[in-house]
């Protein structure tokens, strides 16, 4: 993202958000866990899940630099981390499978089935900011480079994808009695596509910037 106009930016966010938020994959899980639940409670969870979920992005949107200096991890150790993080969530994405990168594990499913209110968890975390998205908010947000117009792109591609990950949650039953399972999976694994490619831009540009290789580092 070095160097990206904030169009650019914007549109990088908007699908870095997508693949690790996963707004249809998420439709079919919340689904599954409010199977039992009344139209009221699930559009109570939705809002709660999508408000709770976001505040904990941009909380890391806001402090996740301060806290990494804290702990003392540099951001070009960051930026080929997250990559590499964030290709493991796109190659699940590809495959149809889940890691839990941006899912519950089955041991996390088993207790929230057991839960009378999912908003929390799993709803907002992992399943809305989990590591694959807080990963990505912290990357996107130090690849601006202090640029506030970029920050700025940064949040709304966030909140753009929050907005589509309510209504697709509000939404789910219609959703997937259109689209299908087979639809929402070649929805997913297109957008798996475009996140690989980016996660190994990630890569290229931390070890550029590490300096640890002298013609990376040219």
């Amino acid at each position: 993202m070095l160097g990206a106009m904030p169009v650019e930016t914007f549109l990088i966010a908007l699908t870095t958000f997508f693949a690790t938020i996963g707004p249809a994959d998420l439709a079919l899980v919340f689904l599954a866990l409010t199977r039992d639940a009344s139209p009221e409670q699930r559009k109570s969870f939705a809002l709660r899940g999508v408000l709770i979920g976001g505040g904990i992005l941009l909380f890391f949107a806001v402090f996740g630099e301060p806290i990494l200096a804290l702990f003392g991890i540099t951001l070009p150790a960051l930026r080929t981390a997250g990559g590499v993080l964030l290709l493991l969530i796109s190659i699940d994405m590809v495959f149809a499978r889940s890691s839990g990168g941006t899912s519950t594990t089955t041991e996390e499913d088993l207790e929230a089935r057991a839960r009378e209110d999912i908003s929390v968890f799993p709803l907002a975390t992992p399943l809305i900011a989990g590591p694959g998205a807080i990963s990505a908010v912290i990357l996107l947000i130090a690849g601006t480079e202090g640029d506030y117009l970029k920050d700025a792109m940064v949040i709304a591609g966030l909140l753009a994808i929050l907005l589509l990950t309510y209504v697709m949650l509000r939404l789910a039953i219609p959703i997937q009695r259109l689209l299908g399972v087979t639809g929402l999976h070649v929805v997913s694994r297109i957008v798996g596509v475009l996140l690989a490619a980016l996660a190994v831009q990630f890569v290229f540009d931390g070890i550029r910037s590490s300096g640890l290789l002298p013609l990376a580092g040219a």
